[in-house]
C-alpha cells in the first residue's frame, strides 16, 4: 500500500472510540457517562461545537475515549472535520464508534489523512535527513468496515499528489520535472506515456504552447497519457502546468509573482485526477494533456500586440503576455476536441477575476452543458468539494474581437475576466460531447482543519465522482 497508510490501523487493531455528539444530544450524551468523564467535561468547560475535541480519561488516567462536537447541524460527511481531528490527536490507534453510512466513513477515512499529511521536503531533520510526503508516526484511524482500503488509498494519494506537486517551488518543479512526474504517475499505472519538447512543438503543430514557453531556459512541453479500453468512453482532462509565471514582458509586480510556483495547479490537478482515474480502474479511455511551460523574460519572449498561431488554425492577437495560460491550453484543447472524446475537463488557475468573484476556496465552473453543470453541482455538495457556475456569457464575446486576428486572446476592459478567458478557450472546442472548465486557485492562503496553508486540491472529489457515476465504476 503507499505511503498514506501508515494514518491507518489494520481492521480489528484495538483502538480508542472516537464519539461524535451534536449540540442538541449533548446533555443526554453526557449524562450517560461515567462521573468522573462528566466532572472532567465539565471542570475544563468543554462544549461540542463543531471541530472541539476532549480527551476522556480512564479511572487510572489513560485515554478512555474522545468526543468530537458537532455544532448544531451534527454534520458528519465533511473530510476537513475529521482531518482536523487527525492533526490535533497523540499517538495511538482509533475507530470512529458510531456506525456510519458508507459514503460518511468514506469521506471521514479520507479527511483523517487529508489531515495528516505535511510537505517536509526541504525541512532537514537530526537523524532522519530530507522527506517528503506522509510523516512516521502519529495518530492511526482503523478503517470503518463499510470502507474500501482500495478506494481511501486512492483518493488520499491523488490528494497528495495535487498538494506534493503544487507546493514544490519551481526550481525543482519546472516543465521537465512536471513530466518527469507525470511519466512517473503513467509508468507505475501501465499507462502510455508521451512528450513533446521544444521546437517538436512546432513541427506537431503545437505554436502556442512553443510561443508561451520559449523564451526559458528549460524548453517548453506537452505532455500527453493515454490508459484504458479503447472502446470505452473517452474521457480527456486537460491542464494548465505554468510552472512559473513571472508575467512576461508584462512582468509582474513582486507581491503578485510570489506564489506563482503554484501556476501549475491546474496540472497538478489534470494528473492527480488521471492517478486516481486509473488506480480506481474506472471503464474509460482516459487522456490526459499538460502544456507545461515557465512563462519567462528574454530576448525572445512574446510581446504584447503579437499575433500567436494556433494549432485549430486560428490566429490570436495577444494583449497582455501575463494572460499566458489560456494560450497554452488552446492547443492541447484543440488537440483533445481533435478526437470527440464523450468528455473534457480543463483545471487552471487561470484568472484573479474568479476569486475576486469567488473566494480562494470556491472554484468556478463554466460549461455550456446544463446536465454537466447540474451533476458537477450535485457530486461537488456530495463530496463536500464545492465549485459554482458562472455563466459563458456569449455578449461578452465581443471584449476578444481583434482588428488584426481572429480572436484577441484576452479583454483589456477589466470587465469579467472570468468569463472571457472562459469563452477564449470555449473557440477550441467544438466536437466534444461535453466540456467544463474549472477556474481554481489550488492554494490554501492559511492553515485550516485538514488544510494546511500550500497546495491545495479542488473539485478533485467532484469529479472523480462525476466521472465513475457518469461511466459506471466498471
Amino acid at each position: 500500500m503507499s505511503d498514506a497508510f501508515a494514518f491507518y490501523a489494520p481492521a480489528g487493531t484495538p483502538a480508542v472510540h472516537i464519539h461524535t455528539v451534536a449540540e442538541d444530544a449533548w446533555e443526554l450524551w453526557l449524562a450517560a457517562r461515567p462521573g468522573h468523564q462528566r466532572q472532567w467535561l465539565t471542570a475544563t468547560g468543554f462544549a461540542p461545537s463543531r471541530g472541539r475535541t476532549a480527551l476522556l480519561p480512564t479511572v487510572g488516567g489513560g485515554i478512555d475515549c474522545v468526543v468530537l462536537g458537532l455544532g448544531r447541524d451534527g454534520f458528519l460527511a465533511d473530510p476537513h472535520l475529521w482531518g482536523g481531528l487527525a492533526a490535533t490527536l497523540p499517538d495511538g490507534d482509533y475507530a470512529i464508534a458510531a456506525g456510519l453510512e458508507p459514503d460518511t466513513a468514506y469521506l471521514a477515512a479520507l479527511g483523517w489523512g487529508l489531515g495528516r499529511y505535511k510537505f517536509t521536503r526541504y525541512l532537514i531533520k537530526p537523524a532522519q535527513g530530507p522527506a517528503q510526503g506522509p510523516a512516521e508516526g502519529g495518530p492511526r484511524l482503523v478503517l470503518p468496515d463499510n470502507v474500501t482500503p482500495r478506494d481511501v488509498e486512492a483518493a488520499v494519494g491523488a490528494h497528495f499528489l495535487v498538494r506534493d506537486l503544487i507546493n514544490t517551488p519551481a526550481n525543482d518543479m519546472g516543465p521537465a520535472e512536471l513530466a518527469a512526474a507525470a511519466a512517473q504517475v503513467a509508468g507505475k499505472r501501465g499507462a502510455a506515456f508521451r512528450e513533446v519538447v521544444g521546437d517538436a512543438l512546432l513541427k506537431e503543430n503545437f505554436p502556442a504552447i512553443h510561443t508561451v514557453g520559449r523564451a526559458s531556459a528549460t524548453a517548453p512541453r506537452l505532455i500527453d497519457i493515454i490508459w484504458g479500453d479503447a472502446a470505452h468512453p473517452r474521457v480527456t482532462i486537460v491542464g494548465k502546468g505554468v510552472c512559473f509565471d513571472t508575467g512576461g514582458l508584462n512582468l509582474k509586480p513582486g507581491n503578485s509573482m510570489r506564489l506563482m510556483k503554484k501556476d501549475m495547479g491546474g496540472g497538478a490537478h489534470a494528473l492527480g485526477l488521471a492517478a486516481w482515474i486509473m488506480d480506481s480502474g474506472l471503464p474509460v479511455r482516459l487522456r490526459c494533456l499538460v502544456p507545461a511551460v515557465e512563462n519567462s523574460v528574454s530576448g525572445n519572449a512574446y510581446r504584447p500586440g503579437d499575433v500567436m498561431a494556433t494549432r485549430k488554425g486560428l490566429t490570436v492577437e495577444i494583449d497582455n503576455t501575463d494572460a499566458e495560460g489560456r494560450n497554452i491550453l488552446c492547443d492541447a484543447l484543440a488537440l483533445a476536441d481533435e478526437e470527440a472524446p464523450d468528455l473534457i475537463i480543463d483545471f487552471a488557475t487561470l484568472t484573479g477575476a474568479a476569486r475576486v468573484a469567488l473566494g480562494p476556496d470556491l472554484p468556478a465552473l463554466f460549461t455550456p452543458d446544463q446536465g454537466l453543470a447540474d451533476a458537477f453541482a450535485h457530486h461537488g455538495q456530495a463530496q463536500s468539494d464545492p465549485l459554482w457556475r458562472l455563466p459563458l456569457w456569449t455578449p461578452y464575446a465581443e471584449y476578444l474581437e481583434s482588428k488584426i486576428a481572429d480572436i484577441c486572446h484576452a479583454s483589456s476592459s477589466g470587465f469579467a475576466g472570468s468569463i472571457t478567458a472562459a469563452l477564449f478557450l470555449q473557440r477550441f472546442v467544438e466536437k466534444a460531447g461535453a466540456w467544463a472548465h474549472i477556474d481554481l486557485y489550488a492554494w490554501n492562503p492559511r492553515s485550516r482543519p485538514g488544510r494546511p496553508e500550500g497546495g491545495e486540491a479542488m473539485t478533485l472529489r467532484a469529479a472523480h465522482a462525476l466521472i465513475a457515476a457518469r461511466y459506471g465504476k466498471g
